[in-house]
């Protein structure tokens, strides 16, 4: 394990629930790890999970995962960042499909 606070990574084992399905009705890839919460600027590695599932599959199991933690400066960086590319969102949302008609 490494450990770093403020500007590096701290690197945590964990297993993680994985939920996969490629039905008509969803078509859905989930990977939370386990007692652990994960924040801003976190990087999760799930590890065995498979590439590719049929149509009509669903796969539910437990793998093993890779948490690297975010260091305080990483942590506070994604926060910022993430509210200017969440108004990104709202421009693009409400934007006329053709602004000749309007």
């Amino acid at each position: 394990m490494t450990d770093d606070w403020l500007f590096g990574r701290r690197t945590v084992e964990a297993h993680a629930d994985v939920d996969i399905e490629k039905t008509q009705e969803s078509y859905h890839a989930y990977a939370v790890p386990a007692g652990i919460e994960i924040r801003a600027g976190d990087v999760v590695q799930v590890h065995g999970v498979p590439t590719h599932i049929g149509f009509g599959e669903h796969l539910v199991m437990q793998c093993p995962a890779t948490v690297s933690r975010a260091g305080a400066v990483l942590r506070l960086w994604t926060a910022v960042t993430s509210l200017f590319l969440l108004t990104e969102l709202y421009e693009v949302g409400f934007e006329p499909k053709d602004a000749g008609h309007v």
